[in-house]
């Protein structure tokens, strides 16, 4: 038998520039770093306290001053390289664990805790980014600086203000390209997968468009209807039989009936791995068996409990589904191209034109 009898495995995944279909492209595209990204909760960020984050293979390091204020820079010292994120706060600054070179938050060096050999004091500086705290995420604008200003980060009105919905969170760290998460999170043919919890089923997709940097679709679906779910939705305040979507590039969000909606924030880490932010929020929530509702702040542990119970189990599904697709992508990335949802066609077409025009505008081509 000749030894290339049997196909032989593909290589690795090939690159944007020399990706062949859609698909190729899509998995290989990041994600436009000239819009804000959700990079870590306010609440883990202690004052004096210094974190890692990554953006597309970039790694940034977060810290809190004395003031309270949330700081970000480019993740290492520029003498020796060490990450800053090893190193202490002191103050409203950042030094470096080695030799003690001290940061502001503008990233310039503004005190060496070690003999000059008699030279002036050198200027040195590494990267600063912009930072916000919003919805009790810290959010990060890694591109052009002078664009953060023209960008805004979601509004969320139900949850700010004097009287905000109750709403759960989740984060995860998925073994995933990012477009995978949003076609997952989007695509609501896969109700088999859920069908242990049934969030939704019988999706029947009713609608899908896009206009500018936005995918907009919509499904007849029946939203809710778990064991536990289920006893506790109104579905005299809203109609929870259709739900609305939308890829708000680079974000996700969802409306059911103006009583239960989600914000979905993916921040790309890498080519295979993706950290994603969920924000689900309820306007109500009924007393099962009877005509009244929970009043809102005794919605709140509810939530902290179907969290636990419900939505976080849900979306452990989803997060094994994605890092399954991922990996039989990797090996299987030069098979055909089979993908009935057409909205799933926008996302990806988004996705890659995004890519595309930022490569472009960077000066980058097909990089």
């Amino acid at each position: 038998m000749r030894a290339d009898h049997f196909a032989r495995e593909p290589g690795p995944p090939p690159s944007f520039a020399e990706a062949r279909n859609k698909r190729q492209r899509v998995r290989a595209a990041g994600l436009d770093p000239d819009y804000w990204y959700a990079v870590e909760y306010d609440r883990a960020v202690a004052p004096g306290q210094v974190v890692e984050a990554r953006f597309w293979n970039r790694s940034i390091a977060l810290y809190r001053g004395s003031d309270g204020q949330v700081r970000a820079l480019e993740n290492r010292c520029a003498h020796r390289q060490l990450k800053l994120s090893r190193g202490e706060v002191d103050g409203c600054h950042l030094t470096c664990t080695y030799h003690g070179w001290t940061y502001d938050g503008e990233g310039n060096v503004v005190h060496y805790a070690h003999d000059l050999f008699g030279r002036a004091q050198p200027e040195v500086r590494v990267r600063s980014y912009p930072v916000r705290v919003r919805h009790g995420l810290i959010w990060l604008f890694p591109g052009d600086p002078a664009m953060a200003a023209e960008r805004d980060i979601p509004d969320i009105p139900e949850i700010e203000g004097p009287r905000p919905w109750a709403r759960v969170e989740a984060d995860f760290t998925w073994r995933a390209h990012h477009s995978m998460i949003i076609d997952n999170v989007s695509d609501f043919t896969h109700a088999y997968l859920h069908r242990k919890y049934r969030p939704f089923w019988d999706a029947r997709l009713t609608g899908h468009e896009l206009r500018g940097d936005r995918v907009f679709l919509s499904y007849d679906t029946l939203i809710g209807g778990g064991r536990i779910s289920g006893l506790l939705v109104d579905r005299r305040r809203g109609d929870t039989t259709r739900i609305d979507l939308c890829f708000d590039y680079p974000y996700q969000r969802s409306d059911t009936g103006g009583i239960i909606k989600h914000w979905c924030f993916v921040l790309p880490i890498d080519r295979t791995t993706t950290r994603v932010f969920f924000i689900f929020y309820f306007d109500a929530f009924r007393i099962p068996f009877t005509p009244f509702r929970f009043p809102r702040w005794a919605m709140r542990p509810l939530l902290k409990l179907g969290g636990a119970l419900s939505v976080r189990p849900l979306l452990l599904e989803d997060g094994a589904a994605v890092e399954a697709e991922q990996a039989g992508y990797e090996r299987n990335h030069a098979s055909p191209i089979v993908e009935l949802n057409p909205a799933v066609h926008l996302f990806q077409d988004l996705t890659v034109r995004k890519w595309q025009d930022y490569l472009d505008r960077a000066g980058r081509g097909r990089a």
